[in-house]
C-alpha cells in the first residue's frame, strides 16, 4: 500500500484513493500519515459499505463510519450521492457531509465546500475539484472569509479553469445553508 503511494507520488499524482474496508482502519491511518508527510491528499472510498450499514438489524450506520474515517486521516470521503446510481437520501447524505465539517479535530483538513459532479465527466470533475481546492486554500491563507466570499473565490478561479467554469455554470453557486442531519431515518413531512 505504501509502495503504491510512493509510486503515485513519483508520478506526480496529487491525490490517492484508499478503500477502507479492504485495507482497514489501521492501514488507513498509516496511509494518511504518509500522505500528510508527502503532500498528497487521501480520498477514502467506500466500496462494499452496504454490507455494514444498509442492513436494518445489524451493522453500523454510515455516519459513524464517516466520523471514524475522518478521524483516521481521510482528506476527502466518499459520503454518497443524492442523485445517480448510488443509493442515498438527500437529507441524510448532506447530513453526513455537514457532520464531517464539525471543528472537533485539531487540524481541519476537510474540503470546506460540497463536492460537485462535473457536467463533462469524472476527469474534468477531478480537475475542477483540485482547482477549487487550491483557490480556497490560497484564499484562506490570505485571510479571506470562505463562507462569505466562497462563490467569488470560485468564480475568480474559474476564469483560468474551463472545467471549474463548466461546473460553476451548471451548479450556479456553493452554499453552506443545509440543516445538519444526524439520524437514521428521514423525517416524513
Amino acid at each position: 500500500m505504501i509502495k503504491r503511494a510512493v509510486f503515485a507520488r513519483e508520478l506526480g499524482v496529487p491525490i490517492i484513493m484508499h478503500d477502507y474496508l479492504t485495507g482497514g482502519f489501521t492501514a488507513n491511518t498509516s496511509l494518511a500519515h504518509y500522505c500528510r508527510d508527502n503532500g498528497l491528499l487521501l480520498h477514502i472510498h467506500r466500496a462494499m459499505h452496504a454490507v455494514l450499514y444498509r442492513q436494518k438489524n445489524h451493522g453500523m450506520h454510515f455516519r459513524v463510519l464517516a466520523k471514524a474515517l475522518r478521524m483516521s486521516g481521510g482528506d476527502h470521503i466518499h459520503a454518497g450521492t443524492v442523485v445517480g446510481k448510488l443509493e442515498g437520501e438527500r437529507e441524510m447524505t448532506l447530513g453526513f457531509v455537514d457532520l464531517l465539517r464539525d471543528d472537533f479535530l485539531e487540524k481541519d483538513r476537510s474540503l470546506r465546500w460540497r463536492n460537485f459532479r462535473a457536467p463533462l465527466g469524472n476527469a474534468p470533475g477531478a480537475v475542477a475539484n483540485r482547482v477549487a481546492l487550491e483557490a480556497c486554500v490560497q484564499a484562506r491563507n490570505e485571510g479571506r472569509d470562505l463562507a462569505r466570499e466562497g462563490n467569488d473565490i470560485l468564480r475568480e478561479a474559474s476564469k483560468w479553469s474551463p472545467e471549474l467554469a463548466d461546473a460553476c455554470e451548471v451548479w450556479k453557486e456553493i452554499t453552506f445553508d443545509f440543516d445538519p442531519v444526524d439520524k437514521l431515518d428521514k423525517e416524513t413531512k
